[in-house]
């Protein structure tokens, strides 16, 4: 009975490997992405061009929108950094542990080739998966800060048109 579950279960968590390392490949990628995406948005800041400011621009473009409504749409915006952030260690964790599996019966057997293999993917992802979030979480950072600035000048300029 508990030979079958191990079985069943080593088999199922086996079943995750090629998902899990094509969501960190994604996640991957996106940081990049997000990365390139506040490296341009810091430039149109830097230059005062309006689109810099999103968050200034749409209330100028929506005055009916109020504080909170705005907040709303900035902390939506934000959604996904803060996703890919949280969610992509843990991919690393089960990408880490995925291939754990195979390297301990591969050594049990004698087959240092495949232990090697084994590691190599999992230590491989776990550091994809790393650095994908130090980068997200750098984006979600700098956006947050950007995002608190554009809604006090946006209270601001609101206050002083009252």
């Amino acid at each position: 009975m508990i030979a079958t579950l191990d079985t069943a279960m080593y088999s199922l968590g086996q079943l995750f490997l090629a998902p899990v390392l094509i969501a960190i490949a994604a996640l991957f990628a996106y940081a990049f992405v997000a990365l390139g995406a506040l490296a341009w948005q810091a430039r149109q800041r830097r230059g005062g061009h309006p689109a810099g400011f999103e968050l200034l621009a749409l209330a100028r473009a929506r005055p009916e929108l109020d504080a909170t409504a705005l907040e709303r749409i900035a902390h939506e915006r934000l959604e996904l950094a803060r996703l890919a952030t949280r969610v992509a260690p843990m991919l690393g964790l089960v990408a880490t542990m995925i291939p754990m599996g195979p390297a301990l019966r591969a050594l049990g057997d004698g087959q240092l080739a495949d232990v090697s293999q084994a590691l190599a993917v999992a230590f491989s992802a776990v550091i994809l998966a790393l650095i994908a979030a130090a980068i997200t979480y750098t984006v979600l950072t700098w956006r947050r800060r950007w995002y608190v600035r554009d809604l006090d000048a946006i209270a601001a300029q609101r206050a002083e048109a009252a």
